[in-house]
């Protein structure tokens, strides 16, 4: 993830919202996002937040935060977006929060914001929002400009092999649906992973068009807790068992090229010890609050209101009347279908006769938002033909 934020950070991107399932959550907070440990410290001593609302468990939290990219010297919004235990629930709430994003920024191209998805190889296979979003990513009122999706491939789903999960050869071929290039790529080599990272950020900054990096891997322990995954699996966790961990795989490695000495790593290892026992020593002198999971904290947003008080939000008479004749006036320049024009004639002698329906309180509440300058967005089958029908200029 990191190395995907540096080289879309080179090109341009200011703005990162990402989705994620609960595994991996905190280590991407903390070293991706940079949290402060001690907020996630306190989150297993069940420290309570000073301000309103109840949180959530910690693997279910996000964040949004500002901090700066050393490989460009550049300050990049992250936001993680907060997650339910459904898996892939996110994925079309990372794409809105985006397209909103993009939106208000001018960003037509997606060059300044982007979205990253992480998945799970059976959730990505198994869950169908994982296709209906992919079937969302070009078209046209809906496209955030290319998504650059991570499936962690463990081989595995909780105790389900590949071969009793789906019927394609790859859990990522769902994405072939929309043809988007899929990068498979071994975990255990972090210099094929970084190389990868960096070619799926140069397609989604070139051809605005989504991107799969599956980093084909294993889980080294069970799914939970109390899960022994040798009831299920034995021979290939008697493989995983065998296998050195990557962090131990790639020091020798490093070491033996020369890069590093054993007392550099060493070092490294102990100075991070440091870090994480200073952050958990400071947890109980820590005040917490719930805002600061938010993934899109409005700052100020209740500031001089008073929450149990309902404003007026009513408009004259006046501007509901000339709301009333734009939306039974079809512009000049249109041609209206006849029964259309009908509709609209009745429209035009309700509003004439001061009287309202469901339809006209929907156009009073959206036109006089307009009038206001408030953006409105509509959008689906029903807005194109019936349910919905604005004229207004």
């Amino acid at each position: 993830m990191k190395q995907v934020i540096d080289s879309s950070s080179e090109r341009g991107v200011e703005s990162f919202i990402m989705g994620m399932p609960h595994r991996g959550r905190l280590n991407v907070l903390a070293n991706v996002c940079r949290k402060p440990l001690e907020h996630l410290f306190s989150q297993f001593e069940a420290l309570t937040g000073r301000d309103e609302g109840s949180g959530d468990v910690k693997y279910h939290l996000g964040c949004s935060t500002v901090r700066r990219n050393h490989a460009t010297n550049k300050n990049i919004h992250l936001a993680v977006v907060a997650n339910p235990s459904h898996l892939e629930a996110v994925n079309p709430v990372v794409q809105g929060k985006t397209y909103a994003e993009q939106f208000y920024r001018g960003d037509r191209d997606g060059k300044k914001v982007m979205s990253m998805l992480l998945h799970g190889d059976a959730a990505f296979s198994g869950q169908g929002v994982v296709y209906e979003t992919f079937h969302l990513s070009d078209l046209p009122s809906y496209s955030t400009m290319g998504t650059i999706h991570i499936v962690c491939n463990n081989q595995i789903g909780f105790t389900t092999d590949p071969r009793h999960s789906r019927s394609s050869p790859y859990c990522t071929d769902v994405a072939r649906v929309v043809n988007a290039p899929i990068f498979h790529v071994n975990a255990d080599d972090p210099e094929a992973v970084m190389y990868v990272c960096k070619v799926a950020a140069a397609w989604r900054n070139e051809f605005s068009k989504d991107v799969v990096i599956d980093l084909v891997s294993y889980r080294r322990h069970g799914h939970n807790e109390v899960d022994e995954p040798r009831f299920t699996q034995p021979l290939m966790y008697k493989r995983i068992g065998e296998t050195k961990p990557l962090l131990e795989k790639y020091t020798n490695k490093l070491v033996s090229d020369g890069t590093v000495t054993e007392e550099e790593v060493q070092l490294e290892k102990t100075k991070y010890d440091g870090v994480l026992k200073k952050a958990l020593a400071e947890v109980k002198s820590t005040v917490v609050y719930n805002a600061i999971w938010l993934d899109s904290p409005w700052t100020g947003f209740f500031a001089g209101k008073d929450p149990l008080k309902l404003p007026k939000t009513g408009v004259s008479e006046t501007i509901l009347m000339e709301i009333g004749k734009k939306c039974s006036t079809p512009p000049e320049d249109f041609v209206c279908h006849k029964a259309l024009l009908r509709t609209l004639k009745d429209r035009a002698k309700m509003i004439e006769n001061r009287i309202a329906d469901w339809a006209i309180g929907e156009y009073f509440a959206f036109g006089s938002l307009l009038m206001e300058d408030v953006h409105v967005r509509l959008s689906g089958q029903d807005v194109e033909r019936g349910t919905f029908r604005l004229f207004l200029n």
